[in-house]
């Protein structure tokens, strides 16, 4: 990966659990990165960047979900008909539908999952999936709630492609109105309407922002424990974030390599 020179910034690092003499090297070797943050920490924006210069597939929950449903397989099905009674899909489906998309060609340089694992339960069915496929590298998107508050309220998706537009981008705001307020682009690049989600209000952004600490933030502290963790300041400008994600996947797959 191109190595960018940028300005000094917050980057907690831990040191990576090196393998010990008598722990066998993996029979391939590839570059697996898994984002972790809270809703608007911009995991799918960077997920994309950094997907696309390790020359992996950028992996979200939301994609696999739609094409298990898409493709009316049994497992599909299912899938379908939790999501229409409204509740969650459970550990064990979730990791069915993940196991299926590690086992496409396409993964087997390396992946960026963004959305799984959620709960420590799923990173330890996780490592089950990736016996013996080479190191793993969790990177935590560090963002304050305030800034979240504001990136959600601001954010706009496509209502035809789904893809969101970046706050502050030429794509989402297009110009400044009276009161410092902005002006919001109201069509996407694909040509359908970019508009707010019902979701992004403040009531329930806070909601989702306490959900996410009760199941999510515990991965933290797993993948800490294991040495495999590295946080960086999401608050920055997202090329700012993208550059220094790449040091560190650098710094552990280029040691990992040696």
């Amino acid at each position: 990966m191109t190595r960018t020179s940028t300005p000094s910034v917050a980057v907690r690092t831990v040191p990576r659990r090196l393998r010990t003499e008598d722990e066998s090297r993996p029979a391939t070797s590839s570059t697996n990165v898994v984002l972790i943050g809270p809703p608007g920490a911009g995991k799918g924006t960077q997920a994309t960047r950094l997907a696309a210069a390790l020359g992996v597939p950028a992996i979200s929950t939301g994609d696999m979900l739609r094409r298990a449903v898409q493709s009316g397989s049994t497992l599909g099905l299912a899938v379908k008909a939790v999501m229409d009674r409204g509740e969650l899909i459970h550990d064990a489906m979730m990791t069915e539908i993940v196991a299926a998309r590690l086992g496409e060609p396409d993964t087997r340089s390396g992946f960026v999952l963004d959305g799984f694992p959620r709960t420590v339960d799923q990173a330890v069915a996780l490592d089950g999936l990736l016996e013996r496929r080479g190191d793993l590298i969790a990177v935590e998107l560090a963002v304050t709630e305030n800034a979240i508050i504001r990136r959600l309220s601001q954010r706009r998706v496509c209502e035809r492609c789904g893809c969101n537009a970046d706050p502050g981008s030429s794509q989402a705001a297009s110009s400044e109105v009276a009161g410092g307020r902005p002006a919001f682009a109201t069509v996407c690049g694909c040509g359908g309407v970019l508009q707010q989600r019902s979701d992004d209000t403040e009531a329930v952004i806070r909601e989702r922002l306490r959900t996410y600490e009760r199941s999510t933030k515990p991965l933290v502290d797993f993948y800490r424990r294991r040495r495999a963790l590295r946080a960086i300041d999401g608050t920055q400008a997202p090329d700012l974030v993208t550059a220094q994600i790449s040091k560190v996947i650098d710094a552990v797959f280029d040691h990992a390599a040696s």
